[in-house]
């Protein structure tokens, strides 16, 4: 899947726009589809002023055909909730002390402690401070402390976050068929060649589904908290290499960009 899924009920993510007769760009959902606008729509009333502005920007250079910096095209780490909305598949590996989710791009690695709390003093991470506990069956996952940055967004339509960003996912194994179908609903296309450096889905709904419903809160950007969902599947084959941070060329479109690198871990 890519992009979000509207949240079960109230307030949800800023979703895909299109342009309207009068120029203006307006909803246009369903907003999960693989093939999509990059653009989202600014008049959400999750956004504050501020963070409206910076979505209809984003949107006004994307109808214009500018590639935009972002964590996922200069090949940085995504942090929750967006982490959430571009990649292709995760690794969930259950530990004593910890679980790990590993991202299909860059074979990224994010660590979460568990029955633990967070840190005092929290260092900005581009992961940011996560930790965890089980509410029965459901893994719930707490993040705050998450960097900020020029190109930080929440999602692929730049819409801003602030320092203060806070986000809980619940993540809860599914009946398979319940999670194809949530899939179609929200408008995935699947084709018979696999996705980007993925394997094929999965066709057999006996096997279960994942889905995460995740909450997102941040005074400086949003005028509410805000909720939205996303549904994983299995999928068949060995789990791929998906390298970009060493040929960003090829993903920022030809244009100059220097290789991300780290001077210390986030952790």
């Amino acid at each position: 899947m890519l992009f979000f899924e509207p949240s079960a009920s109230g307030p949800g993510p800023v979703a895909k726009a299109q342009r309207g007769r009068n120029g203006d760009l307006a909803p246009d959902l369903p907003c999960c589809g693989i093939v999509q606008s990059w653009f989202g729509d600014p008049n959400n009333p999750i956004l504050r002023p501020d963070a409206a502005d910076a979505v209809r920007r984003f949107a006004e250079l994307s109808l214009q055909g500018t590639v935009l910096p972002d964590l996922h095209s200069t090949c940085r780490p995504e942090p929750p909730p967006y982490v959430l909305a571009l990649q292709y598949g995760v690794l969930v590996i259950q530990q004593k002390d910890e679980v790990k989710l590993i991202y299909l791009l860059n074979n990224t690695v994010r660590r979460v402690r568990m029955n633990a709390s967070h840190r005092a003093n929290v260092t900005p991470g581009w992961a940011g401070d996560s930790v965890g506990h089980y509410e029965g069956d459901t893994l719930v996952i707490d993040t705050v402390g998450i960097r900020t940055a020029p190109f930080s967004t929440v999602d692929p339509f730049g819409t801003p976050h602030g320092q203060n960003l806070h986000v809980v996912e619940r993540y809860r194994l599914t009946d398979g068929d319940f999670a194809a179908k949530e899939q179609s609903r929200n408008g995935a296309k699947f084709t018979p060649a696999p996705a980007f450096a993925r394997g094929l889905i999965d066709p057999d709904t006996t096997r279960p589904g994942l889905q995460v419903e995740f909450t997102v809160e941040d005074p400086m950007a949003f005028t509410m908290p805000w909720s939205g969902r996303v549904t994983y599947r299995s999928v068949s084959g060995v789990w791929p290499e998906a390298v970009c941070a060493e040929n960003p060329y090829a993903y920022y479109l030809g244009r100059t960009t220097s290789v991300p690198m780290a001077q210390s871990p986030d952790f």
